[in-house]
């Protein structure tokens, strides 16, 4: 038998030198399975893009092959891309009870019909031909997250999904004694997340976050507004308990949250006396310090429930003196600074603001370097695959690799759309990769917004736009009247008139010079005029806006 034909190849479609979109095919014979199938949200150089998507080519082209979609959580990252692949590959798709159910509710707002799902826990084994899949329970940042184990002859492969070591969670323990079989039984390759293997010592405990929630409960006396992300439901639980506890009526706001608070209550994650919950409505007719308010929004993003409070554009709830608003999640990169705007506008309207580096009211989902090394000492893989992570992450893992006996020969930074060839003995990058460049998603668009697009739209809110309007005798061929400028975001008409009557005559000049050339193709006079205003306006403003000319044939 050929080496490539028992080799097992690992594919990453995305999550690797970023955040998001994580997508890994591990493929053996002629069988092929897929843990997770995320999103990645737009950074703000990606001017319009709702979502970002993995290129599903190599998918879609062995559709045969693909055994089933294996997914870790029901985080954004890990589900989001599901509706967008579903439209191309049909395969069954295998997850904890949480994620299912969110799984259910975005095929369904889709419209994606005939999906064939299956509910699995920390027991449960999914047997194929040349496969078998089972799974270990770990702790995250929301209900029913899993590692997978894939099982070959040639050896088993490990995704841990994203973990921590909670000694003393809220939810359901890390399966330890199951790791650490696992380990003894022989890992051959093992993928690990890499997003805190930049961060010493270990991550907080969420028994920890939530006696300083009880705390917070127990010393303030209005209104408590509480943000989180609405995935994390044992936190969301953990502010349930303490308004109970403090008799506290509780209102839901954001559609993903009231979501999110639903398919808990359904599941028994969330669990409260019937009467707890309240409509926002009710608010303004119980006692301040009788109500707790969960909402989205901790990143402050500029739509969601949180924002529109403290700018006040919210229909139900108004800052009131003496609210408490409680951010329970750290700034993602880059968010930062829409996070300071809310805080800034909240503490304006007379509101408190108690985050994560007042108070212990967040700890991440993510290991910090001491669990991912209690991971791969459990595990003792023969050959390391950082995952989940940007370039600098992926290399400080390795490290922590190397420093925990895995040799560096075999220990592997890969870019998505690379191929690692495993065997019993042996692990290869191969030269040759799949397709995995980004796929942007805008509106009902999918893959139809390319680089060009994004270029232009980054001039558009830099640079502006120039309008250049010619009416042209058809059959004469010769300009009708002078060309008319229109700038939109480039310069202020009024206080620039010498420039745009300069343009234009600039534009009657060239237009004039064009028409007397013989058979003159529009293209070639839209060219000629691009290029004699272009330079022109850099050099009289520094700028170079997006021209567009426009021949109006009479």
């Amino acid at each position: 038998m050929k080496t490539e034909e028992k080799a097992i190849k690992i594919i990453p479609l995305g999550g690797l030198g970023e955040i998001g979109k994580n997508t890994y095919v591990i493929e053996y014979k002629n069988e092929m399975v897929l843990v997770d199938c995320g999103i990645k949200f737009p950074d703000n150089e990606l001017f319009g893009i709702d979502y970002v998507i993995p290129d599903y080519t190599y998918l879609i082209r062995n559709q045969e092959k693909l055994k089933g979609i294996f997914i870790t959580h029901g985080h954004e990252d890990h589900i989001g891309g599901l509706p967008f692949l579903l439209r191309e590959v049909k395969a069954p798709i295998y997850g904890g009870d949480f994620a299912i159910e969110l799984i259910k509710s975005k095929i369904d707002e889709h419209q994606i019909k005939n999906v064939e799902l299956h509910q699995i826990d920390g027991d449960s084994e999914v047997q194929f031909n040349n496969m078998k899949i089972r799974f270990f329970r770990t702790t995250h940042s929301i209900a029913d997250s899993f590692g997978v184990v894939v099982t070959t002859a040639e050896g088993n492969i490990v995704h841990t999904g994203d973990f921590k070591f909670d000694f003393t969670p809220t939810g359901k323990d890390t399966e330890f004694h199951k790791i650490a079989h696992i380990g003894r039984e022989g890992v051959l390759c093992l993928l690990s997340d890499s997003t805190n293997s930049e961060v010493p010592g270990f991550s907080i405990s969420e028994q920890r976050v939530g006696e300083a929630i009880e705390d917070i409960f127990r010393t303030t006396d209005g209104r408590i507004i509480f943000a989180t992300f609405a995935s994390n439901i044992d936190r969301i639980q953990q502010v349930v308990k303490s308004s109970v506890n403090y008799k506290r009526k509780i209102a839901i706001i954001g559609r993903s949250m009231e979501k999110t608070v639903e398919i808990g209550k359904k599941l028994g994650y969330i669990e409260a006396p019937e009467d707890t919950f309240i409509q926002v409505k009710e608010i303004s007719r119980i006692q301040s310090d009788k109500v707790t308010i969960i909402c989205t929004g901790s990143q402050g993003e500029p739509m969601a429930a949180l924002s529109r409070i403290a700018n006040g554009s919210h229909r139900d709830v108004k800052i009131i003196p003496g609210d408490t608003f409680v951010f329970s999640s750290s700034p993602i990169p880059g968010n930062e600074i829409s996070v300071n705007r809310v805080t800034d506008l909240i503490e304006r309207a007379g509101g408190q603001v108690i985050h994560h580096k007042i108070s212990e009211v967040h700890a991440s989902g993510h290991g910090k370097q001491e669990e991912q090394k209690l991971m791969l000492k459990l595990l003792n893989p023969k050959f390391f695959f950082p995952i989940h992570g940007e370039y600098r992450m992926l290399q400080s893992h390795i490290k922590s690799a190397v420093d925990c006996g895995v040799p560096k020969a075999n220990c592997f930074i890969l870019d998505n759309g690379d191929v690692l060839e495993l065997t019993e003995q042996s692990a290869e990058k191969k030269p040759n990769k799949i397709p995995a460049q980004p796929v942007y998603i805008d509106g009902s668009g999918i893959g139809d917004i390319g680089n060009i697009v994004i270029r232009d739209r980054r001039i558009l809110s830099q640079e502006g736009l120039l309008i250049i309007t010619m009416n042209i005798d058809r059959k004469n061929h010769t300009l009708i009247k002078r060309p008319v400028v229109v700038t939109r975001g480039f310069v202020y008409v009024r206080e620039a008139g010498d420039l745009i009557r300069e343009v234009e005559d600039r534009v009657y000049d060239t237009v004039l010079t064009q028409l007397n050339e013989q058979r003159v193709k529009w293209s070639e006079l839209k060219k000629a005029v691009i290029d004699d205003v272009q330079p022109f306006l850099y050099h009289n403003t520094g700028r170079r806006p997006m021209i567009l000319p426009i021949v109006m044939e009479i």
